[in-house]
């Protein structure tokens, strides 16, 4: 209850503190340790790709606090930034979003007492399964909307420029595409409303949540593409939205798990 009225008013930036550089979607795999030292643990250990890294007053980091049980042995603690031993490191230059501060983040035997342990011990593995349902469906939220304001962009664009004396959308070619991107815009907006629909009555399930996560994002990359070719050179120059989305919506693919991992999380129920 301390940090939870903060964090609603804005007064507190908080940021998670999952992925490291030899781990990468997979959390069972991490090296960051939590040791207990008495009344205390002492976190070591690092990060990176943390978004709001730079910004957070508070992280919920990811640590092992048995390194021999693998998933079973993931605790979460929260960090306040201002712990001795805790540092920031550089703001990553990304392809994409680059309003966005993601950053490395480094624990040189941190101490932070045993109430920072969110929940039980050795039950974070379950907690962030149990949650990455939700921030996968949003991401796929993110991705049937980002490839619509494309394909509404894309559709008044070839309206209004013009080759070979006449708009391009008068021509064959353009007309299909377009067809063909609001097809799968109309099937992915069902199929993200549908598990949108089960989250709320809280029977979504977590390969379903990987399985909206995984077709949204791919389907957002394959329109947000076929946008840029129907805006031409122009969908190359940074100055128009359809080149931003490009290059901010590559990364859908690879955040909140990859693509490889979603199908491997699908793919265990078959």
């Amino acid at each position: 209850m301390k940090w939870l009225p903060k964090m609603c008013t804005g007064e507190v930036i908080t940021a998670i503190a999952m992925t490291e550089p030899g781990t990468g979607s997979d959390l069972a795999g991490v090296r960051t340790s939590a040791t207990e030292d008495g009344d205390d643990y002492i976190i070591n250990g690092s990060k990176t790709f943390i978004t709001n890294g730079q910004m957070a007053d508070l992280f919920i980091v990811v640590a092992k606090t048995d390194t021999s049980a693998g998933a079973k042995g993931v605790s979460l603690f929260l960090v306040e930034a201002d712990r001795a031993g805790f540092a920031r490191g550089q703001n990553l230059k990304k392809v994409g979003m680059k309003s966005q501060d993601t950053s490395e983040l480094f624990f040189d035997n941190v101490r932070v007492p045993k109430s920072n342990l969110l929940g039980q011990k050795n039950a974070g593995f379950i907690y962030l399964m149990q949650e990455l349902a939700q921030e996968r469906l949003s991401v796929a939220i993110i991705g049937a909307a980002v490839a619509k304001a494309c394909y509404d962009e894309t559709v008044k664009y070839v309206k209004e420029r013009k080759a070979f004396g006449k708009p391009i959308a008068a021509f064959q070619n353009t007309r299909f595409k377009l067809a063909e991107i609001r097809t799968e815009l109309a099937v992915t907006q069902t199929y993200v409303d549908r598990c949108l629909e089960l989250h709320c009555e809280k029977k979504l399930s977590i390969d379903a949540a990987a399985s909206v996560k995984l077709w949204a994002t791919e389907a957002q990359c394959r329109i947000v593409d076929e946008c840029v070719q129907l805006h031409g050179g122009y969908g190359y120059m940074w100055e128009y939205p359809v080149a931003r989305a490009y290059a901010d919506s590559r990364v859908q693919r690879i955040y909140a798990g990859t693509s490889e991992i979603m199908k491997e999380i699908i793919s265990r129920t078959i």
